[in-house]
């Protein structure tokens, strides 16, 4: 069997982590085709069937996974070596992971997090599935559910609602009119609510959820929304209350090695306050001043 090289493995654990081949295309710059492709490949030379596709993704078959857990080791090693090549001349490095709307959250705020005379970079790893933390793909995390991994650490930050917004300035034609994160792509229980109550209405779908928001204002129909995303636009309203079964709380979770780092507690802390600061918002309390 020849030597298979870190590409493919690369291009393997991206198919993984985002479930599919269109999620692995957008990280990596290549084309769903050739990442098809390379993975028939893969299997080919491990002579081991790694993944059992559907039409609704790619799912891990048991020696996929075993594939995938060796490889988390490999990967932590090789991202060690080039931070500690990048810190010979660089400052030190955070990485955050967290979901689109909290990203966009902290974008917003990323005053915040960072000044100007601050002594490290931060880097930000946006994706809808959990923020994966144990092999430190990611220094910060934000997750909708407390960690199982023994080696992590965490803190509560409180809830998060959701509701179904509408623009304010919709025609009336669009009043029943749903828009959704394609089924294939809708891994947050918010993401998958309109297919489950309002399929017959969608009439618009997407793939990313960042784009959501701008469809909905531009009238194109409703979406489910994180509170703290629609509450704070004014050109947007709720239509009905809050969704309670979408409610969860929301956790901050480091691995327990590197939380005492100076720079990832000084993030971890700033991100606290800022979280918390807003907890009325992110519960669908809606305060009298937006962000």
């Amino acid at each position: 069997m020849k030597n298979t090289g870190w590409d493919a493995y690369q291009i393997f654990l991206a198919v993984a982590r985002h479930g599919g081949l269109t999620g692995a295309a957008l990280v990596s710059g290549l084309s769903p085709a050739t990442i098809g492709r390379r993975m028939l490949e893969l299997e080919r030379e491990v002579a081991r069937p790694l993944f059992i596709r559907s039409q609704t993704g790619y799912v891990l078959t048991r020696d996929g996974q075993a594939l995938f857990d060796q490889l988390l080791d490999m990967e932590a090693a090789s991202r060690a070596i080039e931070t500690w090549k990048a810190h010979v001349s660089a400052p030190a490095l955070v990485r955050i992971a967290a979901g689109t709307w909290v990203s966009w959250f902290l974008g917003r705020n990323f005053s915040d997090l960072r000044t100007d005379r601050d002594d490290f970079r931060l880097d930000f790893f946006i994706v809808e599935r959990r923020a994966s933390l144990a092999h430190r793909e990611s220094d910060i995390g934000i997750r909708a559910f407390v960690p199982e991994e023994a080696n992590l650490a965490s803190l509560k930050i409180g809830p998060v609602a959701y509701a179904v917004y509408r623009a304010r300035t919709a025609r009336a034609g669009t009043a029943k009119a749903f828009i959704a994160v394609a089924e294939e792509e809708a891994i947050s229980a918010y993401l998958q609510w309109p297919h489950r109550y309002a399929g017959a209405d969608i009439a618009v779908t997407v793939n990313r959820p960042r784009s959501l928001r701008d469809l909905i204002l531009a009238g194109a129909g409703a979406g489910v929304l994180p509170c703290f995303v629609g509450d704070v636009d004014m050109r947007l309203q709720r239509i009905g209350g809050e969704i309670a079964e979408l409610r969860h709380d929301q956790w901050i979770v480091m691995n327990n090695d590197d939380r005492h780092r100076r720079e990832i507690r000084m993030v971890a802390d700033r991100m606290t306050r800022l979280l918390k600061s807003h907890g009325d918002l992110f519960a669908g309390r809606r305060p009298a001043v937006s962000v």
